[in-house]
């Protein structure tokens, strides 16, 4: 089971934000997930990322590979280097 960390879509249309989950890469986008790690929401000013980083440790330590869009949120929270 390849696992991934990535954007999942929440909110109302034109209003989204993102919960930051683990989940199984073969799953939809919005399908069951492993961990909820955080949220990101763009709709505000500035941007609003809260991650718990003991979590996305734990999942990168596992092997599970971030998206792009997420490893840059994770670098702007400095998880990652």
């Amino acid at each position: 089971m390849a696992v991934k960390l990535r954007l999942t879509r929440m909110g109302a249309k034109k209003a989204p934000f993102y919960r930051i989950v683990a989940i199984d890469s073969r799953k939809a986008r919005d399908g069951q997930y492993l961990d909820n790690i955080g949220y990101y929401d763009a709709t505000k000013q500035p941007a609003e990322i809260k991650i718990d980083s003991e979590k996305a440790n734990y999942w990168l330590k596992v092997g599970a590979q971030p998206t792009d869009t997420v490893r840059s949120l994770l670098k702007k929270q400095e998880i990652i280097k």
